[in-house]
């Protein structure tokens, strides 16, 4: 298997599993504020980075690269998983999961910024068109949106394309695990304060399902789906691999529709193959290119 082969591959994996992201935290805010599932689910995601850097000891992030490291943990640490949670509480997942349509295009964009990609004007077309193929059909079949709730998804989707962009331009480096390891760790303390902070004074009382909810997006969505993302967009292309995620709104709506009891549309299956046809075009541009 090529590199740029294990690279869609191992993008793919990490995909699926942040498609389970919004759902989870959409039954989890159901009993956890904002804050207090944002800090929660980074304490216990760094905890367990904090031991696989102990037992493996990998070489500490040159000093220039820590800048890097702190835009990724702004990004993907604390940003994507507060703004997503805020917005969580005014509309539904199904709604806020229109917005992920435009995270491929926000990656891509970033990482001709900041990593220096430069992706052809047939692979720009194609991103283009399948963002708005996603967008467009959420956004039309949705139900009315609260501004506050889209304003929060856009901002996190802003953060999130930026830590993609600099945990893969890491990742070349580093290597996955790593990076996402000591972006956790040097968010920690912050986050363990915040968690001490927002930590309720009345007995707990969350449901099973808010349980299991934050034990995902803690173990899965902040450590296990970036090893496999970042190492997929460092060996793909940030820009191609990227493109991946047009998927994602479609898979999450699938698990909302299971969790949650919201409904699928044929208008939603027919803007899902029409995303599936342009992430399809843009990685045999991407080969073309490479």
């Amino acid at each position: 298997m090529s590199p740029n082969q294990l690279g869609w591959l191992q993008g793919s994996l990490g995909m699926l599993i942040f498609a389970g992201s919004l759902p989870a935290t959409r039954i989890a805010v159901l009993d956890l504020a904002p804050m207090l599932l944002t800090s929660a689910r980074a304490v216990i995601a760094g905890l367990l980075a904090l031991l696989l850097l102990a037992v493996l000891r990998p070489p500490r992030p040159r000093r220039s690269e820590w800048p890097a490291v702190a835009l990724t943990a702004v990004g993907g640490v604390i940003g994507f998983p507060l703004l997503t949670a805020l917005a969580l509480e005014t509309i539904s997942a199904t709604r806020a999961l229109v917005f992920v349509g435009l995270l491929p295009l926000c990656t891509a964009l970033w990482g001709q910024w900041r990593s220096g990609e430069r992706p052809g004007t047939a692979f720009w077309l194609c991103a283009v068109i399948g963002s708005a193929c996603v967008s467009g059909y959420a956004l039309a079949s949705g139900e009315p949106g609260h501004r506050l709730g889209d304003g929060l998804m856009v901002a996190s989707i802003l953060l999130c394309g930026m830590g993609y962009a600099e945990g893969a331009s890491l990742t070349r480096r580093l290597g996955g695990w790593q990076v996402i390891s000591w972006a956790l760790v040097g968010a920690l303390p912050l986050m363990a304060l915040w968690l001490l902070l927002s930590w309720p004074t009345q007995p707990l009382a969350w449901s099973a399902g808010a349980i299991w909810s934050l034990l995902y997006v803690s173990v899965f969505s902040m450590l296990v789906g970036f090893i496999f993302w970042y190492r997929g967009l460092a060996l793909g292309g940030i820009a191609a691999v990227g493109q991946l995620q047009l998927l994602q709104p479609f898979i999450g709506m699938a698990l909302a529709a299971l969790l949650l009891d919201e409904s699928i549309s044929a208008g939603m299956l027919a803007a899902a193959a029409a995303a599936a046809v342009c992430v399809g075009a843009a990685k045999h541009m991407a080969a073309r290119q490479r």
